[in-house]
């Protein structure tokens, strides 16, 4: 018996998209209809953020330099600490995230992060992690990641892991190239809930029976609307509100590695995106130079 696919396509509370999803169901297991498993990709599927290894592979293929990748992540860092200050940041992290591909055709963009993937995102799967999924999918349950990274990024992961599809921040795209404008705001925070909840409502999900998986204190709302929240390689913040809600906890980290992996994170995704356009903007007046 063939498998059968369907894609359908999220949106937000103001009818912009939101992500797009693709559904595979194997022929050996009886699908649950009504049951799935939403995963935060930075630090939780992966080490790491998905968006700082695509600069880095941006960067080996001499878009930018390695000196502007360290500055990416220094103004991560900074971004962090003054997000938690400054609510305005996130509508600057808005403004900034995914300018970088501005004119790049759609499928350019998608032929670069399937060839990053292979190269740095895969070997940094969290083994654990992408067996969590798996046995939702073995359940005969549909997996989705859930991240800020832009969805190219996200669909690709979720491909190349045998997942059912991705919602994440989405860019405008006209004529097939992008226009270096976002479609409704960064998958972040409360976003990630709203987005679940429409997809929930489109998909006939029974949000009581899903559970979703996180690192951070970030997506509390996310966690907050399932019936099963799973806290994987938590922050401080989420470790304490899992053992007060009573919630599991799966760490897949161990001694100093734990401490590497802790940065970059997803909160910084949209900054990323936005300092990878100042190395691309140098790089192509180099190149004109």
């Amino acid at each position: 018996m063939a498998r059968s696919r369907k894609v359908t396509v999220s949106t937000d509370t103001h009818g912009h998209t939101a992500g797009w999803t693709e559904t595979e169901l194997a022929p050996a297991t009886a699908p649950d209809p009504t049951a799935a498993a939403f995963f935060d990709v930075d630090n939780t599927m992966m080490q790491g953020a998905s968006i700082y290894w695509f600069a880095r592979g941006l960067a080996a293929r001499n878009y930018f330099t390695s000196a502007d990748l360290a500055r990416f992540a220094w103004r991560q860092l900074r971004f962090r600490l003054l997000a938690r200050e400054h609510a305005g940041d996130m509508s600057q992290a808005k403004e900034a995230a995914l300018a970088f591909v501005e004119g790049w055709r759609v499928d350019d963009v998608e032929r670069l992060t399937e060839e990053i993937f292979d190269e740095l995102m895969a070997p940094r799967i969290w083994s654990g992690t992408h067996q969590l999924a798996q046995r939702h999918l073995d359940a005969g349950q549909r997996v989705w990641l859930v991240s800020a990274a832009p969805v190219e990024i996200g669909r690709v992961i979720a491909t190349r892991l045998g997942l059912t599809g991705a919602i994440g921040t989405v860019a405008e795209v006209v004529d097939g190239a992008y226009t270096g404008r976002l479609v409704g705001d960064l998958m972040h925070g409360p976003a990630k809930a709203e987005a679940v909840t429409q997809l929930a409502a489109v998909e006939r999900l029974d949000l009581a029976r899903c559970a979703a998986y996180s690192d951070s204190a970030n997506d509390l709302p996310l966690l907050s609307a399932v019936g099963r929240a799973v806290a994987v390689n938590p922050d401080g913040t989420l470790l304490r509100q899992a053992r007060q809600r009573g919630w599991e906890v799966r760490d897949f980290r161990t001694g100093r590695r734990a401490v590497k992996i802790a940065v970059p994170s997803t909160a910084a995704a949209g900054l990323v995106a936005g300092a990878v356009t100042a190395g691309l903007a140098l790089q192509r007046r180099r190149r004109s130079g």
